[in-house]
């Protein structure tokens, strides 16, 4: 199993359990529950990081092992290494499913974060000229969140009655300054192609924006706003929803503590939820 950065565990020797084999999430009978969690770098593992302490007073060790990319944690979660993952939004998670048949479901939505435009070339999106290019995932289902957010900010038209998180760029009807679309690129790779000024301006998840050091409010020339369906959620195997020690990690993700401390480490480039 490949990680890019393990070893986020609190104390040392655990013996790591399958949290989901297990009800003792309130640590009964003085035995402590491991939880292993999947988790982008940032900011999902820096969350889950603020929620360990919580988790230890309820007996359950929390274990994080950390991504940079969003096709591991769903293989891991589906082969059992790990009891949950924490790096997802809903339509991406609803098209893994379709796609790979994993038997997963969302046992809560946890924040979002809004996805950003940025540009090394133009200071607004009124700059953009005529036929810019506009770089982007190849990750088919940040596409319509993407066009929407670009119609949202008056650069395109979708075809009436399109689903807005199923747009596509064949969506697009009315396209007034000829923007080039060229969705290629690993969602991974969109910061480098940023930094060295590749096309005219950058879709960018703001996971990997924070993680290279950009301030999605404060760098990004147009950014999606905190109405978007695109909740990240923690995601479980079927069944494992009810597990009592995924029910105290989501409830400790939706804690005034955890909330608070999100609003306050990303000044509104993570956003919280309670659903």
């Amino acid at each position: 199993m490949k990680k890019l950065a393990t070893g986020l565990v609190l104390g040392a020797g655990i013996l790591t359990l399958a949290a989901c084999g297990s009800e003792g999430g309130s640590g009964a009978e003085g035995e402590n529950t491991t939880l292993t969690v999947g988790a982008s770098n940032v900011p999902h593992a820096e969350i889950l990081e603020q929620v360990q302490p919580i988790l230890e007073e309820q007996g359950i060790e929390l274990v994080i092992e950390a991504y940079q990319d969003y096709v591991l944690p769903n293989q891991d979660l589906d082969s059992g290494d790990l009891d949950a993952n924490y790096f997802q939004h809903i339509p991406y998670l609803e098209a893994q499913i379709s796609e790979f048949g994993y038997d997963f479901v969302n046992a809560g939505g946890i924040h979002i974060e809004p996805i950003g435009l940025y540009s090394k070339k133009f200071d607004s999106i009124d700059e953009l000229p005529d036929g810019a290019t506009i770089l982007m995932s190849n990750a088919v289902p940040d596409h319509g969140r993407v066009l929407s957010m670009l119609e949202q900010a008056g650069l395109i038209t979708l075809a009436e009655g399109v689903e807005k998180t199923a747009a596509t760029i064949e969506d697009v009807v009315e396209n007034p300054k000829n923007l080039n679309f060229d969705p290629n690129y690993e969602a991974a790779l969109l910061v480098q192609m940023y930094e060295q000024e590749e096309g005219d301006a950058v879709l960018i998840n703001s996971n990997y924006a924070l993680d290279a050091g950009l301030n999605p409010i404060e760098d990004s020339i147009a950014i999606e706003d905190s109405n978007s369906p695109y909740v990240n959620v923690i995601a479980v195997n079927a069944g494992d929803e009810e597990n009592d020690a995924i029910k105290a990690l989501v409830e400790a993700l939706r804690s005034d503590e955890i909330q608070n401390f999100i609003l306050e480490e990303w000044g509104g480039s993570v956003v919280p939820v309670t659903e």
